[in-house]
């Protein structure tokens, strides 16, 4: 029976052609979309769940509290993960990061040298690799770390210095001290293995002087650190939350010599509301749900990125299931009469459903089929726009290929349930008079399928709207400073005393106005401590501790990025600045301060020495708008207030003949710094990189946007056929009696207009909510413009009113005598 029921799909596939293009192209448009996505999230939910024993692992998280400022950070002080591990015996072992910011890498060939900045190098503790058990092909994870000059390196790096030659052995020189480095091992190729920790390479974390040096630190922080716990502490959720309760008493005792050699008593700093804490994030946790927590170490996304793909992935499959079902109660007109007369020959109702379930198993099995195919061709620019490197071989995954078995299944229900209980239900004697299809019932159903899928459409189509809305006012708000024309150079404290000459002979070519240095540049990171005002006459009550993030900067830097000094001046080389300050006004307000300039702050990590504020600047982003302005300072380079291990020169530059004056200063640097490859970029493309995830987001949206549209076209394209097909006497009639093809294209269009004002109608409120609560996530949003819902409606009425104009006209300029013949 089977065969048969199949020997008859196969039939009608080949009888109703259009009508079979037509569902297969939607139904393999909905689950390309849904494999598509369904890949993308697998490959999102599965970083760091390869590592042996990774529910015991977790990241060591730090929030604290200075002043008003609060923060989560992922990072901890350097003597942190030894305290812990010696404290509490539910934490078995402990494993530490550290991000170095000169990142050369030289293979001093006699041959062939080569040099590199390398910016993926990581410098860990021995044990790294046993905590964190990244493969390894070549060398021993226990042993490859425990000299200080030793390097682990990627394939990809291996392949660049060393070409096919087996690299282990091999030496390569590391930063401008040229520290030799032996390769003591190579990973397996970790770009298919998806991690938050990204790294080339891994080198020992002993040959850091600075982290050696703050062993005693507990408010340095720059130290990622990872507990692995026992097996009990870690499968019982009180076990763990006991456990982080005793943190703070631990604390207490640890941080307090810390707080004291900066001149702040630990209980003295509690008592004036701050904190300092430490608490735990599973490693499962880390990339998807670590929003507000800080950290250049990891990879982190927004878990809510995944929730809205699966939502859209999901209506996009049932807007196919629903193209389906309107295509079918078109065919159902055709088919009636086949019905009745089975029907009247005997056959059961039954056996006619599982006809017209199977005619459904057919055409899932063609959209599977050409799905795949769609795939193959199309994952590479999906790659592309979502920044993965996946792989349909991942569609085998135990997981994923259950879930697309599913998804399959659901369509082949949500498909063909009611085509197959609707057509079998026709009475055989109105069937076989052409009578069956016209019920008020089934037409309330296809109009409402029909409003549902606009609904979705035009939903999808102002959130894109509002994201790129958002997107644009990202890059065309004043941010405070000039984002244009900077051109920004790295390593330059590769410098060291020649920097000063470089810039004179940089300000000196045609095409540069200022050129300045500084320790740190926007949206690249910034040094971050506390300071205490000074009580002064006026203002005598004003102790509060303030957090500042701060630069090192030179008198040109002001000028060169564009900022505007509000209230006092900038740093001058007619003025000795060594104990110059220069505030935000958002730093200035928090202090309290009425009038600050002349008054101090003072730093406990130097050498408690009181900086004077002689100028206050206007408010300036420092990194993207999903980040609040926060309290700022710039301090001289003279002044020395902290060690710095990263140095930048930026030059505002006319915007003329750019690709020469790029040349002349490459050739300019390699005369001061030969043996450091020249970096540089551009202070706008720097910014716009800060939105990457959200651009991305963008793309995925008007992509998915575009398919749904066009799902829904599809089946406005099957409703007006059907409806052309019951009216077609009727049309005959009325051009007899001299109706314009204008009336009978509005008479067949109106109906279905009102159709998608309804869905606008719907998705008003549902889009607003939705994209109201994506833009929480923006520091400084749009407020979403309405000219985005009329725009959405427009466009939606215009594709629906082209897609029913043309099966209209075509309807509408038929020969009406054959109408009028249509049995």
């Amino acid at each position: 029976m089977l065969r048969n029921y199949i020997k008859i799909a196969w039939r009608n596939i080949l009888r109703y052609k259009t009508n079979s293009v037509l569902n297969i192209l939607g139904l393999a448009i909905g689950l390309v979309s849904v494999m598509l996505i369904a890949l993308y999230i697998q490959n999102e939910l599965s970083y760091d769940t390869q590592f042996d024993q990774a529910e015991r692992i977790y990241r060591v998280n730090m929030k604290g509290k200075m002043g008003d400022n609060s923060f989560y950070a992922g990072y901890t002080p350097p003597p942190a993960g030894d305290a812990l591990v010696d404290q509490f015996p539910e934490i078995e072992s402990a494993t530490r990061i550290y991000q170095p910011d000169n990142t050369k890498l030289a293979y001093e060939d006699a041959a062939n040298p080569k040099v590199f900045n390398e910016s993926e190098i990581l410098a860990v503790d021995p044990n790294f690799l046993e905590v964190l058990s990244y493969p390894l092909q070549k060398g021993d994870p226990t042993t490859c770390l425990q000299e200080p000059n030793s390097i682990v390196i990627t394939p990809q790096i291996a392949q660049k210095y060393f070409g096919d030659i087996n690299p282990l052995g091999k030496t390569l020189a590391y930063g401008d001290g040229k520290k030799s480095l032996q390769v003591t091992g190579v990973f397996e190729d970790l770009t298919q293995y998806p991690a938050s920790v990204k790294f080339d390479a891994l080198m020992p974390v002993a040959n850091f002087n600075d982290v050696t040096y703050f062993n005693w630190s507990w408010v340095w922080l720059n130290m990622a650190t990872y507990v692995k716990l026992t097996p009990q502490a870690s499968t019982h959720p009180a076990s763990l939350t006991r456990l982080q309760s005793r943190f703070p008493e631990m604390l207490k005792v640890q941080a307090a010599p810390a707080f004291e050699r900066i001149g702040q008593p630990f209980e003295e700093f509690l008592e004036k509301g701050n904190y300092w804490k430490l608490y735990l994030q599973p490693l499962s946790d880390i990339h998807l749900y670590s929003q507000g927590i800080t950290s250049s170490i990891t990879e982190q996304h927004d878990v809510k990125s995944l929730y809205i793909l699966g939502i859209i992935a999901l209506f996009i499959v049932i807007l196919a299931c629903v193209n389906f079902m309107n295509l079918s109660t078109v065919q159902s007109v055709k088919r009636s009469k086949e019905i009745g007369i089975r029907k009247v020959l005997g056959s059961q109702r039954k056996q006619l459903i599982k006809q017209f379930m199977t005619e459904v198993l057919c055409y899932t099995f063609f959209a599977t089929i050409l799905a795949f195919i769609m795939i193959l061709l199309i994952l590479p620019v999906f790659n592309g726009l979502t920044g993965k490197d996946l792989h349909i071989q991942a569609f085998f995954d135990g997981n994923l290929i259950l879930l697309i078995v599913g998804i399959i299944v659901f369509t082949i229900l949500l498909a063909g349930i009611y085509p197959a209980f609707f057509l079998t239900s026709f009475n055989p004697i109105r069937a076989l008079k052409g009578k069956a299809a016209k019920t008020t019932k089934s037409s309330f159903i296809r109009n409402g399928l029909v409003v549902f899928q606009f609904f979705i459409a035009i939903t999808l189509i102002i959130c894109t709207l509002v994201v790129f809305s958002q997107l644009q006012y990202t890059q065309q708000k004043d941010l405070g400073f000039g984002k244009d024309r900077v051109l920004v150079i790295n390593n330059a404290e590769s410098l060291g005393s020649s920097a000063l000459s470089f810039k004179k002979e940089l300000i000196a070519l045609a095409g540069v106005d200022e050129a300045s240095s500084s320790s740190g540049m926007l949206t690249r990171g910034e040094f971050g401590d506390f300071y205490t005002p000074k009580p002064t006459a006026d203002e005598p009550n004003i102790t509060t501790d303030i957090s500042l993030s701060s630069y090192l900067v030179d008198d040109a830097f002001i000028e060169t990025l564009g900022l505007e000094v509000k209230v006092g001046r900038g740093f001058d080389k007619r003025f000795k600045d060594s104990l110059s300050v220069i505030l935000n006004e958002t730093a200035a307000a928090q202090i309290g301060w009425k009038n600050p300039i002349g008054k101090q702050i003072r730093y406990p990590g130097g050498n408690m020495e009181y900086y004077t504020v002689v100028g206050v600047l206007k408010d300036f982003n420092l990194e993207s708008l999903h980040t609040p302005i926060q309290p700022f300072a710039l301090f001289a380079e003279e002044s020395q207030s902290y060690d710095t291990r990263t140095s930048f020169i930026s030059l505002k530059i006319s915007g003329e003949h750019t690709e020469r004056l790029i040349n002349q200063v490459q050739d300019l640097w390699k005369s001061y710094s030969e043996n450091t490859p020249f970096e540089y970029s551009f202070l706008d493309e720097d910014l716009a990189y800060a939105y990457q995830e959200d651009q991305r987001l963008a793309s995925l949206f008007t992509v998915f946007t575009i398919l749904a549209i066009f799902v829904a076209c599809l089946g406005l394209f099957g409703l007006i056929a059907f409806t052309a097909q019951q009216r077609t006497k009727e049309i005959g009639v009325r051009k007899v009696l001299g109706a314009s093809i204008s009336s009978i294209v509005k008479l067949l269009a109106i109906n279905f207009l009102k159709l998608v004002v309804l869905a606008l109608i719907l998705s008003v409120p549902v889009a607003w909510f939705a994209m109201d609560n994506w833009l929480q996530d923006f520091a400084y949003r749009i407020d979403i413009p309405i000219w985005a819902f009329l725009a959405a409606g427009a466009l939606a009425l215009a594709i629906a009113l082209l897609t029913v104009s043309f099966q209209a006209i075509k309807v509408a300029i038929a020969n009406p005598v054959k109408s009028l013949r249509t049995d």
